[in-house]
Parts: structure tokens; C-alpha cells; sequence
């Protein structure tokens, strides 16, 4: 044991000392620090106001397109023919302009025409669409000679819940917060096998190469070697995951500090005193919805899954890193067998963020070599506890013969050279009786 912690100790302080180690961690914050600034920089400033002058000859608008967003104005100038409406355009007085003719019927509204002096973006084009196709729905519902109440009355949405068989209630935003939580922790599950899985298969492809591992294991048995590498390997990688998540959630603190302006612009509202209570109860309720979600369960499973998913696809890297030579390309031929079930993870994790309980669902979140990515699509949904403890102890199992079997590899692999190894031959190595 105490072998293996030196190993882990050399791993771990060789890595993190490392120019790359510091560029990598503090470095690809400050690029997502970037990038997040940017998107938010361009959310805030970016596009350019619409005004669409609308010559209304039919009385179809009523002379009022109502519009909650800033970007796009529509100015009624219905003393305007085409000719003059043409001539403004060109001197960009206005964006676009929409005719509408005098023989246009409310309930029989002829092709509307938005004809603009330049392209107007896709989502500008939806926007404009979604206003006329709103105000043209009140002109002709007004028409039936309904009055406002009644209006507002058919307009009204219903409030739809889904509760459970036992009763219990689920708010509106529950599902959106399952899901999206399911998802991500999946995705990060799923980067951090790939990533630190080649990492280590790469240390062990190395040190192979560079007859580094003759010298080590004239004194540290093998077993003790591979459990040394993934141990330390997969400390580098969870402190390094560990700075990744604290610099990450100061960033909209690093925002006020650089930009105080860009914050202020965010924190300012236009809206109304209505709109900023609805807005105060719409967070207050998805807060509420985020509570009920099983935060203590999903956070734990989340340290299980990204520790043992780790354990169990590193040693399977390890083994095929001690397998193969200089040709990279071995690797890449003993690695599509390794790599097939985190894809089909991927695949099944979107299934079970949908379906949490169909059967693929459930098979997924079990099987050892899928469940670090599907379990944690279904956490948010409250699945048995039978099958979370079941799925975890299915992971141990799976760990302790992924292990077994990677370190028998491992024992041959390491000191085989000049021979392009195969699957079939790294099962003789596998299943040799020492």
C-alpha cells in the first residue's frame, strides 16, 4: 500500500507542476470567463432596432401592433402610398414597411408583404411574423363582436399539473430543472471519462515507450504501478475539476469587477412595476420547483458515478495503454471497443432525460459500463432507491473485474514490445492463469 501511494504521490506532483497543468486549469476558465462575457456582452448590446412603418388602408391593426420587445418598432403612417413608402425606405428612414390594402378583409387576410431595403434576420423575421399573427388573431376574434373580457377570457391559459399516484404535486418548472440537471451531469460524467481515461492511457504509453517501466517495476509490482498511476492521475484530474467549478461560479462576480457596466446594464430593467413582481413570483416559484428536486441524492451520486466511472474505464485505458507501442494507431483500434459503451451511454442518457422509466432507461442506468452517465439522467426524476443502490453496487462489481482483468493485461503489456497486440491476444493475457 505504501507503494502505491508513492506512485500516486509521483503522478500527482509530476502533473500538477507542470506549465500545462497551470495553462490548462486557470487558463480555460479565464477563456469560458471570455466567452461568457462576449455572449453576454453581445445579449445586451448587440442588434440593431427594427421599425417597420406600417401603412394600414384596410383598418386591419386597429392602428395598434402591440410589442414587448425593444428591438422591433412598428410606426402606423397610413397616409403613406407605396411610391412615398419606397422613397423613405431608400433613405432609411424606417427598416421595412408592410402595406396593407384597402380591399383587405379581417377575416380574409390577403398574403402580407414586409418589404425591407435589406435582409432582415431570421430571428427579426419571427419576432415581426409572431406580433402581426398576434395582432391580426385579437382584430378578428374582436370582429365575432366579443368584447375585451370575453377576449381575455378565451386567451387565458389553463394551469396544467401532473401529479404522481401518490399525490404528489409537481410544479411546472420541476421537469425543466430534471432535465436539464439529468443532462449536464451526464455530459460532464461523460467528458471526464474521455479526457482523464486517454490521460492516463497516454502516462502509461509513455512511460512504456521511454523503458521507464522496466526500471519501476524492478521494485513495484505491476498491480501496484497501474493502481498508482490511475489513483494519482485521477487526483490531478478531481482538483483540477474541483478549481474548474470555484473559478467558474465566481464569474459573475469577475464580471462586475472588469465591467461594472455591462452588470449595471443587466441589472437595470425597463419593465414595469407589474412586470418586475411577476418576474419576482416566476423566480421565487423555480426556485421552489429547484427544492424539490432530490438535490442531497443527486449530488452524492454525482462524487459516486465521476469517481467509479473514472476507476472503471481508466483501468480498461491503462490496460490498453500497457498493450500497445509507438503506432498510435493501435491504440486507436483497441480503444473503439472501450469507447462504444460512453457513446452508447450518451445515446441512452437522452433517452432516460425523456423517458426516465422506459426499460432502456433502467437497463442503461444498471449496467456498469453505461450507469455513471444514465443514472444521473434519471436522478432528478426520484427513481426506486432499490435501483440507485443496486446500480451502485453493480459499479463497485464492475470496478473490482475491470480492475482484475486490466491489471493481468496490464502485468504482460507492460514489458511487451515490438508485437501489435489484438483483442484476442490481450484476452489470452486477460484470462491466463498466473
Amino acid at each position: 500500500m505504501n507503494k502505491i501511494f508513492l506512485v500516486v504521490q509521483r503522478e500527482f506532483l509530476t502533473r500538477v507542476k507542470k506549465k500545462t497543468f497551470l495553462l490548462t486549469t486557470i487558463g480555460l476558465p479565464i477563456l469560458i470567463f471570455g466567452l461568457y462575457a462576449l455572449i453576454i456582452y453581445f445579449s445586451v448590446e448587440s442588434g440593431s432596432v427594427v421599425t417597420v412603418a406600417v401603412a394600414d388602408k384596410a383598418q386591419l391593426f386597429n392602428g395598434e401592433i402591440k410589442s414587448d420587445d425593444d428591438k422591433i418598432n412598428f410606426q402606423f403612417v397610413n397616409d403613406y402610398n407605396e411610391a412615398s413608402l419606397k422613397e423613405k425606405l431608400r433613405k432609411k428612414e424606417f427598416s421595412a414597411y408592410l402595406l396593407v390594402p384597402d380591399s383587405t378583409k379581417v377575416m380574409r387576410a390577403a398574403d402580407l408583404k414586409v418589404v425591407s431595403n435589406e435582409s432582415i434576420g431570421v430571428i427579426s423575421q419571427e419576432r415581426i411574423e409572431k406580433r402581426i399573427h398576434s395582432a391580426l388573431e385579437k382584430r378578428r376574434l374582436l370582429s365575432l363582436n366579443l368584447t375585451q373580457g370575453q377576449l381575455d377570457s378565451i386567451q387565458a391559459k389553463n394551469r396544467i399539473q401532473f401529479p404522481t399516484l401518490e399525490g404528489d404535486s409537481e410544479k411546472e418548472n420541476v421537469a425543466g430543472f430534471s432535465y436539464l440537471i439529468g443532462i449536464v451531469s451526464g455530459f460532464i460524467i461523460y467528458i471526464v471519462l474521455f479526457v482523464y481515461g486517454t490521460m492516463v492511457m497516454r502516462g502509461v504509453m509513455e512511460e512504456k515507450v521511454s523503458r521507464i517501466a522496466e526500471v519501476i517495476i524492478s521494485s513495484v509490482k505491476p498491480f501496484q504501478l497501474m493502481m498508482g498511476k490511475i489513483l494519482g492521475i485521477g487526483a490531478v484530474g478531481l482538483l483540477q475539476f474541483i478549481i474548474w467549478i470555484v473559478l467558474i461560479s465566481m464569474l459573475p462576480l469577475l464580471l462586475s469587477v472588469f465591467s461594472p457596466e455591462m452588470a449595471q446594464q443587466m441589472a437595470e430593467s425597463k419593465m414595469s412595476g407589474a412586470d418586475i413582481s411577476q418576474q419576482t413570483g416566476a423566480m421565487a416559484e423555480a426556485l421552489a420547483s429547484f427544492k424539490q428536486l432530490p438535490l442531497l441524492l443527486i449530488a452524492g451520486s454525482f462524487l459516486f458515478y465521476f469517481v467509479g466511472g473514472y476507476l472503471l474505464y481508466s483501468s480498461l485505458f491503462a490496460a490498453v495503454g500497457s498493450a500497445v507501442n509507438e503506432d498510435p494507431q493501435d491504440a486507436q483500434s483497441l480503444l473503439f471497443p472501450i469507447m462504444m459503451p460512453i457513446v452508447f451511454g450518451m445515446a441512452i442518457m437522452m433517452k432516460a432525460a425523456n423517458d426516465p422509466n422506459s426499460s432502456l432507461a433502467i437497463f442503461g442506468s444498471m449496467f456498469p459500463l453505461t450507469s455513471p452517465i444514465v443514472m444521473m439522467a434519471r436522478l432528478p426524476y426520484n427513481p426506486p432507491l432499490w435501483q440507485v443502490f443496486l446500480s451502485y453496487g453493480l459499479l463497485i462489481a464492475g470496478f473490482l473485474l475491470t480492475t482484475w482483468l486490466a491489471a493481468k493485461i496490464y502485468r504482460t503489456g507492460i514489458l511487451m514490445y515490438g508485437k501489435k497486440p489484438s483483442w484476442k491476444e490481450l484476452s489470452k493475457w486477460a484470462f491466463k492463469r498466473s
